[in-house]
């Protein structure tokens, strides 16, 4: 056991040894300031800038905002004929197809650098069956689009268009798809034909759609809100009814044949146009 003077001694050789480590770490502390605060993360990184470190190329587009970039795709398509001709089935009209409207946007919106990407798909679908009993499948798509341009920026909202296709195979939703495509780049594109209005393409149904009466033809031609194009429709599926001759009560409560009522109210509506 130490005497009471050893365990003083080493009591007071702690001491000093404590003073002089307080000592030498105010004086480090004179000499170099108040130690500095650690850095804090930010509460969130900001995104990085895709154009930060873009160097431009020989064939690379203008970059200009995505609505500069579509307006010029517009002023460069102009109007799209209706150049391709359906034949088939006891009717005739132009038309123009998916292939015609991607193929006339497809280089100008590379050109401007316009990305036009598919980002939601809705389908319905139903068996049908056609005239000659051939059993079709039926598919209905709305798709969802995004319109980006040469810098990274899109419309402010995403477009949607509608397909509608029949086929007996697999390849119905694919066809359906393909017709929202051209729906999108001719509405979007505000794209005229500058021809005369064409009749609508359609598919004649089979047991799935019952025979309409002359009277109910009648009252459609009638209507003030059914268009042009929809009573030239009419009258081809009057005449393969084999109904242009049935007699209907017309606006004025006399009898006149059917074929002739739809020609009438036809040539009225356009000012004889054809």
């Amino acid at each position: 056991m130490n005497t009471l003077q050893e365990r003083a001694a080493a009591a007071a050789g702690r001491a000093d040894t404590d003073t002089a480590t307080a000592t030498a770490t105010a004086t480090a502390t004179a000499d170099t300031g108040p130690a500095a605060e650690p850095e804090q993360a930010p509460e969130y990184a900001p995104a990085p800038d895709p154009m930060a470190d873009y160097e431009p190329g020989d064939d690379d587009p203008e970059m200009v905002p995505v609505h500069l970039a579509w307006l010029r795709v517009r002023r460069e398509v102009r109007a799209i004929a209706k150049g391709e001709l359906y034949n088939g089935g006891g009717t005739r009209f132009n038309f123009r197809g998916v292939d015609t409207v991607v193929n006339t946007f497809g280089p100008v919106t590379l050109k401007h650098g316009i990305n036009i990407l598919p980002i939601d798909v809705e389908a319905e679908y139903r068996d049908t069956t056609t005239k000659n009993n051939n059993k079709m499948h039926e598919c209905t798509v709305t798709v969802s689009w995004l319109v980006m341009g040469p810098m990274g920026d899109t419309l402010p909202v995403p477009l949607k268009s509608k397909g509608e296709a029949l086929d007996s195979a697999d390849k119905g939703t694919a066809k359906a798809q393909s017709v929202a495509l051209r729906v999108l780049l001719l509405n979007a594109g505000l794209t005229p034909t500058h021809d005369k209005d064409p009749d609508a393409s359609y598919i004649e149904r089979g047991a799935d759609a019952p025979a309409r009466s002359a009277e109910s033809y009648r009252d459609e031609v009638l209507n003030p809100k059914t268009s042009p194009g929809r009573i030239q429709q009419i009258g081809y599926e009057v005449e393969r009814a084999r109904m242009l001759g049935a007699k209907v009560a017309n606006e004025n409560g006399e009898l006149e044949a059917l074929g002739s009522l739809g020609l009438r109210i036809y040539n009225e509506r356009t000012g004889g146009a054809v």
